[in-house]
């Protein structure tokens, strides 16, 4: 482990913003549904890209 003088890894003062909007979220379920379709698209996506690396 190096040692250094004056170095403060703190990191109090930042401040994520998105947490103050968490009052306005969906509901779980929906984030839950919107996460399976982004993945389902994604997942998709792959699929074609795989296909398309066949020789």
């Amino acid at each position: 482990m190096i040692k250094r003088d004056k170095v403060n890894l703190d990191i109090f003062w930042l401040k994520d913003e998105s947490l103050e909007e968490s009052a306005n979220l969906p509901a779980p379920e929906v984030i839950a549904r919107d996460i399976a379709s982004d993945l389902e698209a994604a997942l998709e996506q792959f699929q074609a890209i795989a296909e398309d690396l066949k020789p």
